[in-house]
Formats: structure tokens, sequence, C-alpha cells
């Protein structure tokens, strides 16, 4: 069976690059991983510019495109609402746009976020299914419903779309803007003699679900090797939300330092939602996925990555 091709847009990101690995690791006999490259620019596109991204689409000849470019820190979305408006709306919009036209055949898998769903996490018993409402609150919460709802009515034309709204995920790599590569970070400065052992927290007393990133990417990578499921959009989850002050207490206990943790008010911020948890049965029933590795195997690579990037 010849592989099938994958076009990633967003492989330098985060999620990109542990798609790419996995690809490697557990696919390479069955995806091909492409480029996302403009041909008269030899460049990636910016996927604000609907013109370059059709030339990118057409060059790719793609039977699947997983769209992970995207304003994809809430806080930045935040800063510049309208700057995440225009790409993770609009970006969507021009690379959908162009597989119509260009590729009608191919996949769209999309990248959504739990975020989507907002307040229905305070009206809606925890965890919560795909049915629940998309409440967002938040800039970057509203535009990935605004995608996700765009999407889904593509599909009911025939587009073969995909929606995920995946839950906190991290790893390797994660910038520490997010929380477990913060503490982390932390945690490996005050080890390497370059910070007090102090570390400093916000509000920790949030529950949310989360997973591995690799996991998060076999999701993706399921959905775009596999027969189109009836479902057109799923949550990537476990179903089993932790206390955030339980990651944090889980990082210190991989360090063999004394460490004490101090509220800085700064960071300390209330808690719009208490609680935030995805039922996944949806994907495991009509992909087969489920969650694989263990959250503490996740924290203990957070932690020597951070390690590592401090020796280099």
């Amino acid at each position: 069976m010849p592989k099938r091709r994958l076009l990633i847009t967003g492989s330098q990101g985060f999620v990109g690059r542990a798609v790419t690995a996995r690809i490697l690791s557990h696919h390479a006999d069955r995806i091909e991983p492409v480029e996302f490259i403009d041909p008269d620019t030899a460049s990636r596109p910016d996927i604000t510019h609907a013109q370059a991204v059709e030339r990118a689409i057409g060059a790719a000849e793609a039977d699947a495109v997983l769209h992970l470019a995207a304003i994809a820190a809430p806080r930045e979305a935040q800063k510049d609402p309208t700057h995440a408006w225009s790409v993770n709306v609009m970006g969507t919009l021009h690379i959908a746009n162009a597989m119509r036209r260009l590729t009608p055949k191919a996949r769209l898998i999309w990248s959504g976020s739990s975020e989507a769903y907002g307040n229905a996490f305070n009206r809606s018993a925890s965890p919560v299914s795909e049915e629940a409402a998309l409440e967002p609150m938040s800039p970057y919460g509203a535009t990935k419903a605004a995608a996700d709802i765009m999407l889904r009515q593509m599909a009911e034309d025939g587009f073969e779309a995909i929606a995920f709204r995946p839950f906190n995920h991290t790893g390797p790599g994660q910038t520490p803007d997010y929380v477990v590569p913060a503490f982390a970070e932390q945690i490996a400065r005050i080890e390497a003699g370059l910070q007090e052992p102090i570390l400093n927290v916000g509000n920790l007393e949030a529950r949310r679900d989360f997973l591995d990133v690799q996991d998060v990417a076999e999701a993706y990578l399921l959905a775009a090797t596999g027969p189109l499921p009836a479902r057109r959009c799923y949550n990537v989850s476990t179903g089993q939300p932790v206390m955030i002050e339980a990651l944090l207490q889980g990082l210190l206990a991989k360090s063999s330092r004394s460490i004490t943790v101090q509220v800085d008010p700064a960071r300390y911020f209330p808690n719009k939602v208490e609680t935030a948890s995805g039922d996944p049965s949806s994907l495991t029933s009509d992909l087969g996925w489920s969650p694989s590795i263990d959250l503490q195997e996740t924290l203990q690579s957070v932690l020597d990555a951070q390690r590592a990037r401090l020796r280099n």
C-alpha cells in the first residue's frame, strides 16, 4: 500500500515536532510527511495570505492535511485578539478553501482546543462530551470555537474535515509559557544553582485534564490514516483531571533538592473554571485511541529536558 502524504502546517511548533517524531517512530511505513512550502518563495507561507496558502496546498498534493499552525498561547491571543482571529479563523478558512478547490478528496485534520468549551465546564457534568455547548471565555477559546463551527459546517457540505479538541498536553520542548515546563524550568535552575531554592507559583487549585503530547500526536495520525469516522469532532483527553498542585508535587518529588514553594501574587489569578476535563470515549470507540503514556513519565521527561537545556 502506498504511503499517505500528510501535509503538516505548523510543523516547527511544539506539537508539529512531536507529530513528525511520531511518524518516524511509529508510522514511517504508511505516512510520508510533507512540508508546507510556497513554491514561489520556497518558504513557509503566512496562513493569513490566501494566495500563498493556495500555492502551498496545490504544490503538496497531499492525501491529508494536519493543520496545526495557530496562535496557540491563550495569553498571546489575549494581547492581540485581532491577530488571533486572523490566524486561527481566517487562516483555517484559507487552508480549507484551498483544499476544497485543489485537493477535494484530501482530508483536513484540524487542531482545535478544549478552551472552546469555556463556561460549559461550569454548567456540565465533568468530563464533558462533544455534545457540550461551546461557550468560550477568552479570545483564544473564541477563535477556536469559531473555526470549529466553521469546519463542521463545511463537513455537512461533504468536506472531509475532522475537528479535534485537545485538552492540556505537555512534553519536552514545550515553552515555559505553559504550567508544567514553567515549574520544571524553575526546578532545573534551582538544581543548577541559578535560582534560590524557592519556586514561585500562582493558583494551584484548578483541576485540568493532562496528556503527553505524543498521545495527542497519535490521535491526529490515526485520523489521517484510517477510514473517515462518522463523528466530525473529538475530545483528546483522559477524563481524569488532576490538580495543578499534584503536577507540581510530582515534579518536586523528582528533584533531590529541598525546595520551598511560594505563592507569587503577580502569578495568582482566580479560576474561572475549577475543573476542565473531557470524555474521550468517542475517540476510543471510533479510532481505537487511548492515552498510553503515564503522567509521571511525562513529568520526568519535561524536567529532564529543562535540565538538558541548561547544560547546553
